[in-house]
């Protein structure tokens, strides 16, 4: 902590709040420094963090935390609050097994008030907390930040609808990082805002309600004045008819106006919103320049930044959905393409760029991105959704009645399938099988390796109907790819390595992982690269288990509802069955922050883990044959 004076002297919010309030901007100046050093030896989210640095210092200055609740949307912007709240020491762990959450998670810290993962559920999360203050009789503030895009996801607009409505006491800052406002953040705004949150401004309004309540057309009237005089300089109409007083917007890199103004909506009645406004990436001159690339960052060299890394003979599988895409879209004009806000994630930057008339990103709004899909295809479109499988949960419904009963050609890619390692359990991808597997008119299909992901995409563009194909994050080569019109027959597997006694099937790459560990030991044992999770290739499976002892089914999902759970029941109701399914898979607990070679080892999933069950049963079958 050499050279952070005031920094390494916080350890709660209770001795930020001992300083004078013309200190905190040396407390900011070194927390962003902090910050900087930190993260770039760790890996973590980065950007989101340096935009709200005088942020966190003034809401924790002003309000008495952990006693008044303070929630943050997603947890990007939330690394500044761990190192204010007790957690600055532990920093250097996060996102490593046993080490700090990525995000907010409630049983790491009494300052977290709600545990999140996914976006634009602040605002319903403040709502509850400030209802419970209410019918619990607790005088305790509630202030929920929401921003970074987040304030797109339809959930938020339901939340303000209803808090709006119930008119409960709570603050909901819209940290606006976007620079379309960045000219309204001035002199004029700053006053006004300070202005509007004062108890004067209070008063008047309340004392004109008095006056003109027994005349309804007056009082109607004045409303609207006010709210038409409001909405001359400033952007908030909008939330005055959610039923909030908006304020703003302000800079939220001016500390000594963050406090006045939070001092004073502190205590208004009332739903209240507080729109500041904040450059992502600040104090970082890289990360100002391209918040994006710098949103998450792995380890780097601050004087140099994030370096790119040089081309090589990989690729990753998102790098080859977005190159499938384009070749497609240049031979199809009905090709369009959707993303709930992950662009660059999902590999779509180059279609975004060559077809903007036929992409769609529909920021955080997984629900209306799959709803949009069937009806595009309804349309006589042929869309692909592009979407994280921790994202695609949102969207179950969607996926049900909009394009599974509709019965339409939507191409659901599922981008960061199975274990993803260090951002923990709300973006572990382990879900998508199990809850997928149930939907009717739905085909779903694994790749074990990037020409199989082409193929695939190939047999989806030619399907007439719903179908999905989960791929994960990382990269493999592209040494012999073949980027041709071949299809992967739908529900068909395919023999890898023929043995005996025990066959290992299994979903993805790690079938070939398997196969190639089980050749450096010489096993004499069979692995199946099953490729499709549904329609399962029954006739495989019987061959399987008519040929072999012993069955080991491999998937990087949960075994309750699993697709090896399936093929256990099948060999089961084989007439004149021997052979035994083991199912290997996740178990029935949220996994959490960890590489993911070290998820696989915790849970004996890693090849050697698999070779040494392989053999363990085999010798079984060779003892019963003595």
């Amino acid at each position: 902590m050499d050279g952070f004076l005031l920094l390494k002297e916080i350890n709660s919010p209770n001795d930020l709040r001992k300083l004078p309030v013309a200190n905190l901007q040396k407390v900011a100046d070194e927390l962003r420094s902090f910050l900087i050093s930190t993260v770039s030896k760790t890996s973590g989210h980065f950007a989101s963090g340096l935009g709200v640095v005088e942020l966190t210092v003034a809401l924790h200055y002003v309000y008495d935390t952990p006693k008044d609740k303070l929630i943050w949307d997603v947890g990007h912007q939330a690394y500044p609050h761990k190192i204010l709240t007790g957690r600055r020491d532990e920093l250097e762990t996060i996102r490593q097994k046993d080490g700090l959450h990525p995000f907010l998670w409630r049983k790491e810290s009494e300052y977290d008030v709600f545990s999140t993962g996914h976006a634009s559920t602040s605002i319903s999360e403040a709502l509850g907390i400030a209802i419970a203050n209410r019918l619990l009789g607790k005088d305790e503030k509630v202030v929920a930040v929401i921003g970074d895009g987040a304030l797109t996801g339809g959930v938020a607009f339901e939340a303000l609808n209803h808090a709006g409505g119930l008119q409960e006491n709570m603050l909901i800052i819209i940290n606006d990082n976007e620079m379309s406002i960045s000219e309204s953040v001035g002199s004029l705004s700053k006053h006004f805002a300070m202005w509007l949150s004062s108890p004067s401004y209070a008063k008047i309004v309340a004392s004109g309600q008095n006056v003109f309540s027994g005349l309804p057309l007056i009082k109607d009237l004045a409303k609207r004045a006010q709210e038409h005089i409001k909405g001359m300089v400033t952007p908030g109409t909008l939330f005055e008819e959610f039923g909030f007083n908006y304020v703003g917007p302000i800079d939220g890199h001016d500390l000594p106006t963050l406090v006045t103004v939070l001092r004073n909506m502190r205590e208004l009645k009332g739903p209240q919103i507080l729109h500041v406004a904040t450059k992502k990436g600040k104090g970082y001159l890289p990360a100002e320049k391209n918040p994006t690339m710098y949103h998450g960052v792995p380890r780097f060299d601050p004087p140099k930044g994030v370096e790119v890394a040089a081309k090589t003979g990989q690729c990753s599988y998102s790098e080859l959905f977005g190159r499938w895409l384009c070749e497609k879209a240049s031979k199809d004009k009905k090709i369009v393409a959707i993303t709930p806000a992950m662009c660059e994630g999902s590999g779509m930057t180059d279609f975004a760029q060559e077809y903007p008339d036929r992409y769609f990103d529909v920021a955080i709004a997984e629900q209306h991105a799959v709803l949009l899909g069937g009806a595009l295809a309804a349309g006589g479109l042929r869309p692909v959704v592009a979407v994280y499988s921790t994202f695609l949960q949102r969207a179950y419904d969607q996926l049900i009645h909009d394009v599974a009963i509709q019965d339409v050609p939507v191409i659901i890619a599922i981008d960061r399938a199975g274990v993803v390692g260090p951002d923990g359990p709300t973006h572990q991808g382990v879900f998508d099988i199990s809850f997928m597997r149930a939907i009717p008119n739905m085909v779903i299909m694994a790749p074990s390796n990037l020409q199989e992901l082409w193929r695939m995409l190939n047999s989806a563009y030619n399907y007439p109907h719903p179908i999905a194909i989960r791929y994960p994050r990382g990269s493999a080569s592209i040494d012999h790819l073949i980027c041709d019109d071949a299809c992967i027959d739908i529900g068909k597997g395919e023999v890898l390595v023929k043995g005996k006694k025990v066959c290992v099937i299994a979903w993805g790459p790690m079938s070939w992982v398997i196969m190639y560990y089980f050749k450096s030991k010489q096993a004499d044992f069979t692995v199946v690269n099953m490729r499709s999770i549904k329609p399962l290739d029954l006739r495989l499976v019987e061959e399987m288990a008519r040929t072999h002892d012993y069955i080991i089914t491999y998937e990087d999902g949960y075994k309750s509802g699993g697709i090896g759970e399936e093929v256990a029941t099948f060999v089961q109701t084989l007439p004149d069955n021997l052979c035994t399914v083991e199912v290997v898979a996740l178990p029935d607990e949220f996994i959490e922050q960890a590489q993911v070679d070290e998820v696989y080892q915790e849970y004996g999933m890693d090849p050697q883990a698999i070779y040494q069950k392989a053999i363990s049963l085999a010798s079984k079958v060779e003892c019963k044959e003595k």
